[in-house]
């Protein structure tokens, strides 16, 4: 980032001009680095959308995507540009400001979320210090998008499944929010650059917070609606769920949105409780592989798992998925915030100095 600023401070120079004012240098540096940014991010969903398709299609011992470019690899785009040209259809009694509006909220949050998450050291759009608060409340504004969408298409099965999602993605933020405590603790920052280097010395630092992970990982598939917690698009129940009524751009948006929220929340995953861009020994040869591959490998195998979640995991019905996140999963993350504040008070100052000498801290 400083290198861009500089670049653009001395940019007119070379044309014979003074330098340029440093708030201009930094707008100019901040939205180009935000445009790459997001374009990859955009660019990449297209890949995890594939990925998807080929590992439930190999479970099902198919080929799945092989026709359009080479392996397939081109499938998704091909996909979304048959969305993009097709006409959108709007119910007659839908009211169409909000109906068309509710997609692009959801993706245009799905975006802002990945300001915050760092891709390795000094890799992150805006490295602020309440990263963790920041993404907290743009995950707590997406549930708007699902509402609106679902009230707005003058539908019942898309009003129920809103309604829904609604309370399935409100309860287990719940159970994420309390998990992310127990991180917070140990790391003492709500910067997840900070969060990550908590962890340069060693994982023994968040040993304790390993069941943590499972907890996230099953919180993560029903907040993303991931199978086995599909139930907003239960086809023998609700057709569709709450974007029953959409078609064509809005559609994408939707689905571009889901699959973006799944990305960044394996990321999160990685980056407090497994290191990040961190290699898993801090020794040659693996210190020589750029962090950025670390925390892409970590995010792929992340991913492999919830894919594979669907492949053997019935559905649940929705009181055992209350059930599960209201009696199972909040007491246990709310219980485990007591047990890492113990253990910050009481084992970390006898044992730390131990474990920081043996990982070579």
């Amino acid at each position: 980032m400083n290198a861009l600023i500089q670049f653009f401070t001395n940019a007119p120079t070379y044309i014979g001009y003074g330098q340029m004012g440093y708030p201009w240098a930094w707008t100019i540096s901040q939205v180009l680095l935000i445009v790459i940014y997001q374009a990859v991010v955009m660019v990449s969903v297209a890949f995890w959308i594939l990925a998807d398709r080929k590992i439930w299609a190999a479970v099902q011992l198919r080929r799945g995507p092989n026709v359009v470019g080479i392996f397939g690899l081109l499938q998704t785009f091909a996909d979304a540009m048959k969305f993009m040209f097709k006409e959108p259809i709007i119910p007659a009694a839908a009211n169409k400001v909000i109906f068309l509006l509710a997609p692009i909220i959801g993706a245009t949050l799905a975006f802002a979320a990945w300001a915050v998450v760092p891709l390795d050291e000094g890799w992150v759009v805006a490295d602020i210090n309440v990263g963790v608060l920041y993404l907290f409340a743009i995950s707590s504004l997406g549930v708007y998008g699902v509402i609106m969408g679902g009230w707005a298409s003058n539908s019942k099965y898309g009003f129920l499944a809103a309604l829904r999602s609604a309370a399935q993605m409100v309860s287990y933020e719940v159970s994420i929010g309390f998990v992310i405590v127990t991180v917070l603790i140990f790391a003492g920052s709500l910067n997840l650059s900070d969060i990550v280097r908590a962890q340069a010395h060693g994982w023994y630092i968040f040993s304790p917070l390993f069941p943590m992970l499972i907890v996230m990982f099953i919180s993560s598939l029903a907040e993303t609606q991931r199978p086995p917690f599909d139930l907003l698009e239960a086809e023998s129940e609700l057709v569709a769920g709450f974007m029953v009524e959409y078609s064509s751009t809005p559609f994408l948006l939707y689905f571009l949105g889901e699959y973006m929220n799944i990305v960044l929340l394996c990321a999160l995953m990685s980056i407090m409780f497994l290191g990040g861009w961190l290699p898993p020994i801090a020794i040659a040869p693996f210190t020589w592989v750029p962090g950025v591959i670390w925390l892409l490998l970590k995010i792929i195998v992340l991913f492999f798992m919830v894919s594979m979640v669907k492949a053997f995991v019935p559905r649940y019905r929705y009181d055992q998925l209350m059930r599960l996140g209201w009696k199972l999963l909040l007491p246990v993350s709310m219980a485990w915030v007591i047990v890492a504040a113990g253990w910050v008070v009481f084992v970390r100052p006898v044992w730390g100095p131990f474990f920081s000498h043996l990982f070579g801290g």
